[in-house]
């Protein structure tokens, strides 16, 4: 089976950086796209950032020019590189991916599969 686990959440002061990692594991085929999502309480889970596996890149308006999203494939590991961080985003940031399981008949179907979440604070 295929686990997605998120790491580098914390707690940082307005203007500070942080930067999640996630690590998919288990018997995979294939990943395609992997994402970073992220949830406040009350509010819709919202995509923050995505890229493929060829390395293109979406982000969502509220994060362009201070997070980059970036991949290491031969790891199966997905990054979010967060930089100039505002209290508005605080949140639980979940880790997405798009993998395809390494066992009949499941190499030709895609599933989406979830991290845990992380808990990112920032202060004022």
């Amino acid at each position: 089976q295929v686990q997605l686990v998120e790491s580098g959440g914390g707690l940082v002061q307005a203007g500070g950086s942080l930067r999640l990692s996630c690590a998919a594991s288990g018997s995979i085929f294939s990943i395609n796209a992997m994402g970073w999502y992220r949830q406040a309480p009350g509010k819709q889970r919202d995509l923050v950032a995505s890229i493929t596996s060829g390395g293109s890149t979406n982000y969502a308006d509220s994060v362009k020019d201070r997070f980059t999203i970036s991949r290491d494939n031969a790891k199966n590991t997905v990054y979010l590189q967060m930089n100039s961080l505002e209290p508005e985003d605080t949140a639980v940031y979940y880790c997405n991916a798009a993998i395809a399981i390494n066992a009949w008949p499941w190499r030709s179907r895609v599933n989406d599969y979830w991290g845990q979440g992380t808990q990112v604070t920032v202060s004022s």
